[in-house]
């Protein structure tokens, strides 16, 4: 069987469709339809769907994706290992981050490692903490970094970096002057939550109920999938939230927005770098995140 071939057919299962697949891997429409199509007639079973503009997989369709992707995940692999034998890392490496360590940590740390290691290429996948850990255990992901301790026996957690969360308002907010808020005032001001599944989120609600707070009695304005949204919210004077230190320190800075501290309530968090329990890494992985980890030693 052609790799080749095979990750071809892989990027249409991930894609879902024939032309994505094909600008994914710099091939035309026509070409991708004839690897696929040859694959199915030496399988002698059809292997994908065509529903309109969507390609789905055939239930043999998805018991091949599985076993392909764990044929170029060797080859990677292989590849790596030889190269790092000589001393020269290469390779591609995927990796996920919810979304304050993707935005705000991994940045200046891949680009000092890419820096060392030119030949390495490494995409991060943002999104909720939730979403991270799913790809994680499906294997689209060797490792990832994120906001909430999981619990599932699956996942091995090391804590790497470490964060605090802390209430964000626009400064003219009536409490922006003041020296601190009680947690009971928190009730009843239009508050904007992150999405469910995000790690903020998790930390957040499971802290402000140790200390006693009804999470009923927040009238949530809003509900926003990125830190981003929320912190232009805020500014946008919808309303008020919790969030990390690092995604508005710069805003602190400037004075764009105000935290106003809460009394005997102080929300740290770490970053925990996840992996896949028994799961061997390739030889890159392996580098980068001995890397990550002495980097985060540095800062500690």
């Amino acid at each position: 069987m052609d790799i080749h071939r095979l990750e071809v057919f892989c990027r249409v299962v991930e894609l879902q469709s024939f032309t994505r697949a094909g600008e994914a891997v710099c091939l035309t429409q026509p070409t991708v339809s004839e690897h696929v199509r040859a694959l199915e007639e030496m399988l002698g079973e059809k292997l994908v769907d065509r529903l309109g503009r969507e390609v789905l997989p055939t239930p043999a369709g998805k018991i091949l994706y599985e076993y392909g992707r764990k044929i170029i995940r060797l080859r990677d692999e292989a590849v790596q290992a030889v190269q790092n034998y000589t001393g020269n890392l290469c390779g591609h490496l995927l990796i996920g981050a919810s979304t304050i360590p993707g935005t705000y940590i991994l940045p200046t740390i891949i680009g000092s490692f890419k820096s060392r290691h030119p030949s390495i290429q490494i995409t991060v996948a943002i999104s909720g903490s939730a979403k991270i850990v799913e790809r994680l255990l499906r294997s689209d992901l060797e490792a990832g970094l994120v906001g909430a301790r999981w619990q599932d026996r699956r996942v091995v957690l090391e804590e790497v970096f470490a964060d605090e969360l802390i209430l964000a308002t626009w400064p003219d907010h009536p409490w922006a002057e003041r020296k601190s808020i009680r947690l009971d005032e928190l009730a009843g001001q239009p508050f904007i939550m992150r999405e469910q599944g995000s790690g903020t989120r998790k930390v957040m609600s499971e802290t402000l109920r140790e200390h006693g707070f009804d999470l009923a009695s927040l009238s949530v304005v809003a509900e926003m999938g990125s830190t981003e949204a929320v912190r232009q919210a805020i500014k946008a004077r919808i309303g008020i939230s919790i969030l990390s230190y690092h995604s508005i320190a710069e805003d602190l800075h400037n004075k764009s927005l105000v935290a106003p501290p809460i009394e005997g309530l102080r929300i740290s968090r770490p970053f925990y770098l996840i992996q896949r329990k028994n799961r061997q890494v390739s030889p890159l992985c392996t580098a980068f995140l001995n890397y990550l980890r002495q980097r985060a030693a540095e800062r500690s």
